[in-house]
């Protein structure tokens, strides 16, 4: 479910958001920006749950080594 969020930030943020990103994505930027922050553990609890899968963790190993 989509919340809508009103945020203030610097004139000089808000310009370079318009120069960097697509005025249409700038609330999916945001989001994204956060998510990384925010949900953090989610992706730390997903980088063990893979680390435990043996199989995939040698395969991973022999693609980087290039062997």
């Amino acid at each position: 479910m989509l919340r809508k969020l009103t945020i203030s930030v610097h004139e000089e943020v808000y310009a370079a958001l318009h120069r960097v990103v697509d005025r249409r994505r700038i609330s999916q930027f945001l989001e994204d920006l956060a998510r990384q922050h925010l949900l953090k553990h989610n992706l730390e609890a997903g980088y063990r749950e893979m680390a435990q899968d043996k199989q995939r963790e040698a395969e991973a190993t022999e693609w980087s080594q290039g062997c």
